[in-house]
């Protein structure tokens, strides 16, 4: 199992990596830190950005992060937390992200709130790393956009103008 730290050091560097977020929930979840596997979901549901997914294959991790898994995530913490009326309301939104046609399992997972019965988290399939393809780690030589630098002097005695002007008369 994966430790919450590990999480944090990886939002850290990108605090809008929503599936970041997403997985350290999964841990709190586990954990039993409801509260912080709370405030996770709602992070990674908000750095989706309104999108129904965000697909991470170019980054190197095989999964697309779906907004209405987020979601039925969010309900399941809500659950444990015993916001039962919150979870409900959670997984109606839910079934607005979802594609059409395929809401049975929300459709459950309503029915499970309403009697009072945990959810279970989704989760990152096990065993899915980031792992960048090897044609793109081959090619992380520094590459010299800006050039070289140059120091340019003014041969004006205390000139300290900072900038670009056209050439003044001598």
């Amino acid at each position: 199992c994966f430790s919450p730290q590990a999480f944090d050091k990886t939002v850290a560097k990108d605090n809008s990596l929503a599936v970041g977020f997403f997985q350290r929930g999964f841990v709190h979840m586990q954990l039993e830190m409801y509260e912080e596997a709370l405030s996770d979901y709602h992070l990674a549901f908000k750095h989706l950005r309104k999108n129904p997914f965000i697909d991470y294959k170019q980054l190197g991790l095989r999964h697309i992060l779906y907004a209405w898994e987020v979601l039925y995530s969010t309900a399941a913490a809500r659950c444990r937390l015993q916001q039962w009326q919150e979870a409900g309301a959670t997984l109606d939104k839910a079934v607005v992200w979802r594609p059409e046609g395929r809401t049975a399992i929300l459709e459950l997972a309503l029915e499970r709130v309403q009697n009072r019965l945990f959810l279970e988290p989704m989760q990152v399939p096990p065993g899915e790393f980031f792992r960048p393809r090897k044609k793109e780690v081959e090619q992380l030589d520094s590459k010299d956009f800006l050039g070289k630098p140059k120091v340019i002097s003014s041969i004006i005695p205390n000139d300290e103008y900072i900038g670009f002007e056209p050439l003044r008369p001598q």
